[in-house]
C-alpha cells in the first residue's frame, strides 16, 4: 500500500466508549489517551511522516467546569508520558492552537515538548490544542494584515502560498488523509484551510477501540482513491 505522508485524525467517541461501559466520561478520555500513545508508534512504524491530531477544540470550553477540569489534568499527566514516547521513538512533537488561554504550567509543559523533541527526525506529532479552524484563519489574516501595515509585504505578495505561511501549520503539508472515529459526518472546525483536497474516511469505530487494524482499513480505503484535486483523469 501507498502510505500517506499526513494523517489528521478527529478523536471522537470518547464519551460514548465509557457510558457504554457504565463509566464516568473521564475514563473515556484517559483511555483515548492511551490509545493516542499507541496510534503515535503505529504510525512511527508504518512511516507515516506526519500525524495530526484534535485534541482539545475552542469549543471543547463550553462543556461542563468538571470535564474540562478532569481534561486539564489528564492534560497535564499526558504532556510528560508524551515526552518519553516522542525520546524513545525519535519522534518531534509540535502543539499548534491558541495556548494562551491554558494555565501557565501547561503553557511551560508546551513549549518544554516542543523545545526537546525539536531535532528529532522521525514521525512529527501534531496536537491540536484550544484549536479552531476559524480561529486559526482569524489570527492568519491579523497576523498577515499587520505585517501589511508595517510594509514588511505588499499587497501583491498575497497568495494562497503566502497565506498559509501564517498558519499554525506552516512547514507542514497538508493531510493526504483525514480519519474521523465514531461515525459522525462533520469536519468539526478542523483544519479547515488545509483539508481541501484531503481524502475522508469515517468509521464507526469508537477512539479508545481504535487500533492498528483499524488505520489500515482507513488506508486501505485511501488507497482506491482517484486524487485529481481539481483535475481530470488524463488516462
Amino acid at each position: 500500500m501507498v502510505i500517506p505522508d499526513h494523517v489528521a485524525l478527529i478523536l471522537d467517541g470518547n464519551g460514548r466508549w465509557a457510558k457504554k461501559r457504565g463509566l464516568p466520561r473521564t475514563m473515556g478520555h484517559k483511555e483515548g489517551c492511551v490509545t493516542v500513545e499507541k496510534t503515535v508508534e503505529i504510525a512511527a512504524r508504518m512511516g507515516i511522516r506526519y500525524l495530526t491530531v484534535y485534541g482539545f477544540s475552542t469549543e471543547n470550553w463550553k462543556r461542563s467546569v468538571e470535564e474540562v477540569g478532569a481534561l486539564m489534568q489528564l492534560f497535564r499527566y499526558y504532556m510528560v508520558r508524551l515526552l518519553k514516547i516522542a525520546k524513545a521513538n525519535n519522534v518531534r512533537v509540535k502543539m499548534i492552537g491558541e495556548r494562551s488561554r491554558f494555565d501557565r504550567d501547561i503553557v511551560e509543559g508546551i513549549n518544554r515538548l516542543e523545545r526537546e523533541t525539536k531535532d528529532n527526525t522521525g514521525l512529527t506529532f501534531v496536537i491540536a490544542v484550544n484549536y479552531g479552524g476559524r480561529d486559526e484563519i482569524v489570527r492568519a489574516a491579523r497576523r498577515m494584515a499587520e505585517d501589511l501595515e508595517q510594509g514588511k509585504i505588499e499587497k501583491e505578495e498575497i497568495t494562497e502560498q503566502s497565506f498559509a505561511s501564517y498558519l499554525d501549520t506552516a512547514g507542514i503539508p497538508d493531510p493526504d488523509l483525514l480519519i474521523r472515529t465514531s461515525g459522525e459526518l462533520r469536519l468539526s472546525n478542523y483544519l479547515l484551510w488545509q483539508l481541501a483536497y484531503t481524502e475522508i474516511y469515517v468509521t464507526d469505530c469508537l477512539w479508545p477501540d481504535f487500533d492498528k487494524e483499524e488505520l489500515e482499513k482507513a488506508i486501505a480505503a485511501y488507497n482506491k482513491r482517484d486524487r485529481r484535486f481539481g483535475g481530470v483523469r488524463t488516462t
